[in-house]
């Protein structure tokens, strides 16, 4: 978010010049604002909440750094999500541990698969990893779209404690380069 290209991106189409997913990744460098939106599962409807993300990038030119703060009204109030995730390009792998108050740290270990590689404001990145996703076992997958200075996150789960694949959406963050 490589100095290689997947190859499953160069069998769906060819990637422009220097558009990599080490690119990409640094190319979000810089200040977000938008909307977190989520699937409550009991209550069957989005909810959505404003959010300010900012992202930066270590000297390394794999590590990432990201803070998060959205309002989650008066009874919570303001949580900030701080990542740190390390991009491995040779294996496509990314590792990250996300520090939020009054939560333990949560350590996940993504495959990272870019779809689409226009340019590096015009892309489609596929994270996958398996985890916990409403205290169930379950396939996660995330798939950000950039186009220009919008970005937008889609989160869907596969439970893995039933039968057959059926991908529900969970959440999503469409979010504008200020």
């Amino acid at each position: 978010m490589a100095l290689l290209i997947p190859t499953s991106l160069a069998s769906a189409q060819e990637a422009a010049p220097g558009v990599t997913t080490t690119a990409i990744r640094a190319a979000l460098v810089g200040n977000w604002t938008g909307k977190l939106e989520y699937r409550d599962y009991q209550a069957d409807r989005w909810f959505g909440l404003p959010v300010t993300v900012s992202v930066e990038m270590m000297r390394d030119g794999l590590t990432l750094i990201r803070h998060a703060d959205f309002d989650d009204g008066p009874k919570t109030g303001i949580v900030t999500i701080t990542t740190i995730a390390l991009f491995d390009p040779k294996t496509n792998r990314e590792q990250s541990a996300s520090f939020r108050k009054g939560r333990e740290t949560e350590l996940t270990t993504t495959t990272l698969r870019l779809t689409r590689a226009a340019a590096l404001d015009r892309w489609t990145l596929e994270e996958t990893q398996d985890g916990q996703d409403d205290d169930r076992p379950a396939r996660i997958r995330e798939t950000t779209t950039r186009d220009g200075a919008t970005m937008v996150t889609l989160k869907e789960v596969d439970f893995l404690d039933d039968s057959g694949e059926a991908w529900l959406t969970r959440n999503r963050t469409t979010l504008t380069r200020q």
